[in-house]
């Protein structure tokens, strides 16, 4: 296995811990670019080694941290929660059982604010680095360590050939795709990584087409 210097090292962050305060803040942080709504309450469900030692290890503060949009070296991460306050946010912390998710995992379950609400569960699995496993229920596999575009539609055919031809008229090569489905013909999940940044204009094209529920565009930068 080949390991970085950067997962043996950490990254640059506030916090002692590379897995529970750096990945904790890139989590929360990837679920708000994720989310891209107003929201006025957090419930951060803890799993695993998160719900054991998150006061200790500042897993709390990097997440309210993370979901405010601050990165991992910023640092007023410190002052999280002084400043969920003063944005008018609140949050709390619970136990929970994700089943077999990695021992550092959180589901992170946004109230907006007409009072729906969204969910989205990810694991921090070293070095800083994060895996977005789940949106609203539906299952993905999302790094954002290159850019990537994540597409929520109906299973139906052709879908993915027109997704990917937005793509190809851009001459922007695909890296990896995954897709995913909870059943057929319901919703599906399509992660797309590419060789090179993905213009915003994609994003508005692919909403604009039929059986796309959600499209969204993220470079590693915004990450």
């Amino acid at each position: 296995m080949v390991v970085s210097i950067f997962e043996v090292a950490g990254p640059v962050m506030v916090g002692p811990s590379s897995s529970h305060t750096a990945g904790a803040a890139r989590l929360g942080r990837l679920a708000t670019l994720l989310l891209r709504q107003p929201f006025t309450h957090v419930s951060f469900g803890l799993h695993g080694s998160f719900a054991r030692t998150y006061r200790g290890h500042g897993t709390d503060l990097a997440l309210v941290g993370g979901v405010l949009g601050l990165h991992q070296d910023d640092e007023e991460m410190r002052q999280s929660f002084r400043l969920a306050e003063e944005r008018g946010i609140t949050y709390d912390f619970y136990p929970t059982d994700l089943g077999d998710s990695h021992e550092n995992s959180v589901s992170i379950r946004f109230t907006l604010e007409d009072g729906s609400t969204t969910e989205v569960i990810g694991s921090s699995i070293g070095g800083g680095r994060v895996l977005i496993t789940s949106i609203d229920g539906i299952r993905t596999e999302l790094t954002l360590d290159l850019p990537t575009l994540l597409v929520i539609y109906e299973d139906r055919p052709s879908m993915l050939s027109r997704i990917s031809s937005e793509l190809a008229y851009c001459n922007i090569n695909i890296a990896v795709m995954k897709c995913s489905r909870n059943a057929k013909g319901g919703l599906a999940c399509a992660v797309i990584e590419t060789d090179s940044p993905i213009p915003d204009f994609i994003q508005q094209n692919l909403t604009r087409l039929f059986g796309v529920q959600t499209a969204l565009v993220i470079n590693p930068a915004e990450a």
